[in-house]
């Protein structure tokens, strides 16, 4: 059985006789309606959008609410396109694993096109003009990580790439978001037509970081003499294009060695994952969990798609932003985040193991339940403690979900001063609160201080997850060793002091001192991390 249009067509029956739900629309229509009149384009086609928004649009071909399917473009590395989207027709094979212990799979297939962001292939780069230069488009959406919307480095200096395509303008570019940003341009040369530019990544206020970078390509082309001054205002006005808000969570792990096995007991066929050249881990199959939730900012000036039908959320900014700091800073990525540093330093390969050692267990639920709910605005459309209820008690502990601390320690510093520096803000603006009865938090930030060194709680070297401001943060610690010998704590002063990282100055909050006594205790030998732990987790 392969994983192409033919193989499907041909092996149908196998198909449906192995269990897999198929695309029941008429695909020929869907992909002729998508070419002549596309609605929705979406850079950044990775795991997240394969089983989530893809699958959703799907559902809706299916029963017939939607007559055109999905556009996927990708400007970081153009090998997913070529070794896994075209390979098999843009089809997907999606492994739902269930707490329960089943597995339902659907072979996802709203995916009509694929192409490649490279602006010297002036075949890809046509067609991608032609869909911005198209009065039917209605959206532009982004998975491509935080750090893909970054216009300057750490130290706020423009970056080399992006510095060299604000001098170069918007006919060649080659940033990620110079090449977005000229075919934005393209689409305004074209009679400044409506859009609405969605990031759907997992970060805070994520339109106005979208929003931010394409505001400096603008200002900077037009400032140049590069591109109409009238392109900065159609940037700036809503009205033409909007920058909503969204807050996305499915938990979509590194597609698994026991998933690709059971496909290919099913009879499916290269299945073979593909480490490319960028080291990007691409497969035809996507493992992930069963709950999702997508919340987006309803502003579309050029109309959208009616995704509500399919479980997709759209409401106002500010719910938006309620729902978003109640995940993000309180009822899931905290937690995550805290398992993922603990889980490296102690040896788990696997999230739902961690939850089944008390320490961890009871750390997350102090965090979720006790330290962070407090600070949390009800958003209304969803529970916070029901949302922390599931994540601790269903989500995490899942054992089919093969999610692993190390992919969640990926750029650990990017996550922090909003995973846990919102917290800390709004204890200051509580009068009711105190930052002094934060006590897990801090010893998060010292597990990650300990995390750097690159040690484990047995004295074994790891290779941390990439990050960043890995190199720079490390060097903070790198003087320090696992011993019981007084250490001169004052090396990590200025990393503590450091506000873009912690989200506030860990000095000015009266916790640095804290933060540093934890590190001392978790680097005082081998097993002092279980030791620390112990010892404070009550």
């Amino acid at each position: 059985m392969k994983l192409t249009l033919s193989g499907l067509k041909a092996e149908r029956s196998a198909y449906e006789a192995k269990g897999y739900s198929l695309p029941t629309f008429d695909y020929e229509t869907v992909r002729k309606n998508t070419y002549e009149t596309p609605s929705w384009i979406h850079f950044g086609a990775g795991n997240i959008f394969r089983a989530f928004q893809a699958n959703v649009v799907q559902n809706l071909l299916n029963q017939g609410i939607l007559n055109v399917g999905l556009i996927a473009a990708e400007g970081y590395d153009y090998e997913i396109i070529e070794k896994s989207n075209r390979p098999h027709d843009n089809l997907t094979i999606l492994a739902t694993l269930k707490a329960d212990n089943t597995v339902e799979k659907t072979v996802v297939g709203s995916i009509m096109e694929s192409l490649i962001l490279d602006s010297q292939n002036e075949t890809e780069y046509s067609r991608l003009k032609d869909i911005f230069a198209n009065p039917s488009l209605q959206m532009a959406s982004f998975t491509i990580t935080e750090k893909g919307y970054a216009v300057t480095d750490a130290k706020g200096l423009t970056l080399p790439a992006v510095e060299a395509d604000f001098k170069k303008g918007p006919t060649a570019p080659d940033s990620y978001l110079g090449k977005v940003v000229s075919l934005l341009y393209h689409r305004y040369l074209n009679g400044a037509l409506p859009i609405a530019m969605v990031s759907m990544d997992n970060c805070s206020h994520n339109g106005d970081k979208l929003s931010a970078a394409v505001k400096a390509f603008a200002e900077a082309w037009c400032e140049n003499g590069l591109a109409e001054q009238g392109f900065l205002n159609y940037i700036k006005d809503s009205s033409k294009v909007s920058f909503p808000w969204s807050m996305i969570d499915k938990i979509t792990p590194r597609p698994d060695k026991k998933v690709e096995d059971m496909l290919a007991q099913d009879g499916i066929e290269e299945l073979e994952p593909v480490i490319t050249s960028k080291n990007t881990y691409i497969a035809p199959f996507v493992n992930a969990e069963e709950c999702e939730y997508l919340v987006i900012e309803d502003a579309f000036p050029n109309g959208r798609p009616e995704l509500e039908k399919g479980g997709i959320i759209f409401t106002t900014r500010e719910t938006v932003d309620k729902v978003e700091k109640m995940k993000v800073c309180t009822c899931l990525n905290p937690l995550h985040t805290t398992l993922a540093i603990y889980g490296c330093l102690l040896g788990y390969t696997l999230i739902s193991d961690e939850m089944k050692n008390p320490l961890l267990k009871k750390m997350v639920e102090i965090i979720g339940y006790k330290e962070g709910l407090p600070v949390v605005v009800n958003p209304g459309i969803l529970d916070p403690r029901d949302f922390i209820d599931q994540v601790v008690n269903v989500r995490i502990p899942n054992p089919f979900m093969p999610d692993t601390p190390q992919r969640i320690a990926t750029d650990t510093s990017q996550k922090l001063a909003i995973r846990f520096g919102e917290t800390i803000k709004a204890y200051q603006t509580d009068p009711a609160l105190n930052t002094a009865d934060l006590k897990l938090i801090p010893l998060v930030f010292a597990g990650w201080l300990r995390y750097l060194m690159a040690v484990d709680d047995r004295g074994n070297a790891f290779v941390p997850s990439s990050d960043p401001l890995l190199e720079t943060a490390g060097a903070y610690v790198k003087s320090y060793r696992l011993d019981s010998e007084a250490k001169d704590l004052s090396h990590l002063d200025e990393l503590l002091s450091n506000e873009k990282i912690f989200g506030v100055n860990l000095h000015t909050v009266g916790m640095a001192e804290t933060v540093k006594n934890y590190f001392a205790e978790l680097s005082s030998g081998i097993g002092a991390v279980e030791a620390t732990l112990q010892k404070y987790i009550k």
